[in-house]
């Protein structure tokens, strides 16, 4: 156990220092801010505060996890062995930036609560965030800080036993299009073959036939797959269904569909099953509910787990409404134009609610890369993307970090634009489990 004092001990203080060092680092923490006990304790300890109390090992303490509130702060870049960090100390400091408040700024993230410019999904960007305009988004810097801190904590307190968290990989798929073209209604199924005819998309109307005459298989019922694999790889598997009304952008299999009930109900008996609330959810609270109840009704189990479609989410908003419907882990944190850590971290980590100053009961599992990031937004091939997922999988080996990607179901049909993609997925639960 190491004993935190400082002058004040706010909520966020305990936060981030529980998800460092005890979450992050196995290390229990306790808290004070009297002197006397801090002085009297014999064990390891750390003062976090603006002027140290003798030569114990101090960090000298930015004002951030003092304030309440969100404040427009200026933020210079320094590097610390290379690693780019903020919030600079001074040669007191046992080491050259305040790592408790960086950490805080990237994992509550303090600059999507700052005004910005919404894209036309209404999400925040990766362009806008201090990461990718200061070059890191591709490195889980906070768990790279929590390391590199673990090694001085070494150094200053040799005889602690110190233990290590593993490596783990989970593997998550949407499930935006259940089918390309079977189960559908007349109407939308007579709707689509004539807008392949009218875009001379001949293709699409061979394999829209063959399909619904029962000549092939649907392409994006790829669903055998991705449990032959996981079972192969021995891989943790989540697939997120969505369940929501038709609308432009939510344009799934109605739940109405026996098929498409019963392949939900399949999906349970072999892999978690989470909830992948519509387009319109962000912040509908009453069109939340109604799916979760929607997609309880054919699992008949509670969900606890939740992705939101498009990645549309606004905070706090979005969150709140999750925790109210008692969902309790969130696997949205990613942007959808560029692969990376959004929050600076590979560590999943409970939502802090800047709005109310407190730790909530919400579990935010940040994802690493999207498959259409890959191959819509970055323009790579497949064999191009497996680089990009090689890098980003070794950066979260280095740091015993939790590597999640997010695949749809259509990904492994290797139809149209997806040619070549399902040889992927197994190449990267390879990397990914190796």
């Amino acid at each position: 156990m190491i004993l935190i004092y400082s002058h004040k001990i706010t909520p966020r203080v305990r936060y981030i220092f529980k998800h460092i060092v005890t979450r992050t680092l196995l290390i229990p923490v306790s808290f004070t801010s009297k002197v006397e006990e801090f002085v009297a304790h014999n064990g390891p300890k750390i003062s976090y505060t603006k002027t140290p109390l003798g030569n114990e090992f101090f960090i000298k303490s930015n004002d951030l996890l003092f304030e309440q509130g969100v404040n427009d702060l200026e933020i210079i870049i320094n590097k610390w062995d290379n690693v780019p960090c903020f919030f600079a100390t001074n040669v007191k400091s046992s080491i050259p930036f305040d790592i408790f408040a960086a950490s805080f700024y990237l994992i509550s993230r303090y600059e999507e609560y700052l005004p910005h410019v919404k894209d036309i999904h209404g999400r925040f960007t990766a362009e806008q965030s201090l990461a990718f305009k200061k070059g890191f988004l591709e490195k889980p810097v906070v768990d790279i800080w929590a390391f590199k801190f673990l090694q001085v904590l070494k150094e200053n307190f040799p005889d602690y036993e110190y233990s290590r968290r593993s490596y783990n990989y989970i593997s998550t798929v949407d499930i935006d299009n259940a089918f390309a073209y079977k189960n559908k209604s007349f109407v939308r199924s007579v709707g689509g073959f004539l807008n392949d005819i009218f875009r001379f998309r001949i293709l699409n109307v061979i394999s829209r036939l063959a399909v619904n005459l029962n000549i092939k298989a649907d392409p994006y019922n790829t669903f055998d797959q991705f449990l032959a694999l996981k079972k192969k790889y021995k891989v943790k598997t989540i697939f997120f269904f969505l369940v929501g009304d038709y609308t432009t952008f939510d344009t799934n299999v109605s739940v109405a569909k026996s098929k498409y009930r019963l392949l939900i109900k399949e999906m349970v008996d072999y892999a978690r099953v989470g909830l992948h609330p519509s387009y319109f959810s962000m912040q509908n609270s009453a069109l939340i509910k109604k799916e979760k109840e929607r997609l309880e009704g054919i699992t008949n189990t509670p969900l606890k787990s939740s992705r939101q479609h498009y990645l549309r989410f606004s905070l706090p908003e979005t969150y709140q409404l999750l925790i109210d419907l008692e969902i309790e882990e969130d696997y949205s944190m990613g942007y959808a134009s560029n692969v990376g850590f959004r929050a600076g971290t590979c560590t999943p980590f409970y939502f802090y609610d800047l709005d109310f100053e407190i730790q909530t009961p919400l579990k935010v599992f940040p994802f690493a890369l999207m498959d259409t990031t890959l191959n819509d937004y970055m323009k790579l091939t497949p064999k191009q993307s497996l680089g990009r997922i090689r890098d980003l999988r070794n950066e979260v080996k280095a740091v015993n970090g939790t590597f999640i990607t997010l695949f749809h179901n259509e990904t492994l049909s290797d139809y149209l634009r997806w040619k070549g993609w399902k040889r992927l997925y197994e190449s990267m639960l390879k990397i990914a489990t190796s």
